[in-house]
């Protein structure tokens, strides 16, 4: 199991991002959540099996989202466990 945290930039605010990124999420088996955050950007945290967890970040780096995704910037870690679902914040 591992986890990333990624910054998303671009127009992804107001548009069902979070909510595109939420259900991908759940249907990936995965736990985590996406946030909006002051900057205009979201954050988006996942845990899981790690071909299901790179899933999620291709599809965020793609762009084939809600939106536009100007540029994305992961950090991998060991899953942490303290997640229990998809949330959107």
């Amino acid at each position: 199991m591992v986890r990333f945290t990624a910054r998303v930039a671009g127009l992804v605010q107001g548009v069902g991002f979070r909510d595109y990124v939420r259900t991908r999420g759940r249907r990936l088996g995965l736990v985590g959540s996406a946030t909006n955050l002051p900057d205009g950007a979201v954050e988006v945290v996942a845990e899981g099996p790690e071909p299901a967890c790179r899933d999620l970040l291709h599809l965020l780096m793609t762009g084939h989202t809600p939106g536009r995704t100007d540029r994305v910037e992961a950090v991998w870690q060991v899953a942490q466990s303290d997640l229990t679902d998809f949330r959107r914040k």
